[in-house]
């Protein structure tokens, strides 16, 4: 079910989002001071083309503590959010419009809605499995 839902999620805007990340990973990466932000982009643009089954979560949920889940993780989510993550969100909510407009994408438009919140502050996220997500959350691992 997973890979009929992401086959069908590249032609509900997955495809172009995914692009736009990669773009925008690209274009952070020519600045030099930009490639950590790049290599998330290009990590989120992965996850943009096959968000079902995989879930971003925050690594302090994981315990997995380090420079993003500190202040410097909060400067670096303003910085984001003031360069491309605005910008990226936009494009998420303009598809998830599309998405609801028509009505059998109901469900690929809360998934760009997801999105969307994620590329506000992407800083200090993991992409992860789903089936992981829930045992953590649950407090099986």
């Amino acid at each position: 079910m997973r890979t009929l839902g992401n086959i069908i999620w590249l032609l509900c805007g997955g495809l172009i989002m995914g692009l736009f990340w990669w773009l925008v990973g690209l274009i952070a990466f020519v600045t030099i001071i930009g490639i950590p932000w790049g290599r998330a982009c290009f990590v989120i643009g992965e996850f943009s083309f096959f968000p079902f089954g995989k879930e971003a979560i925050s690594r302090a949920e994981l315990e997995q503590y380090n420079v993003g889940t500190g202040v410097l993780g909060v400067l670096g989510n303003v910085i984001w959010f003031l360069f491309a993550g605005l910008w990226l969100a936009i494009g998420h909510l303009l598809m998830a419009i599309v998405c609801f407009i028509l009505i059998i994408g109901i469900p690929f438009g809360i998934q760009h809605l997801k999105l969307a919140k994620l590329a506000l502050a992407p800083i200090g996220k993991t992409i992860i499995d789903s089936d992981y997500a829930q045992a953590v959350r649950a407090g099986a691992v």
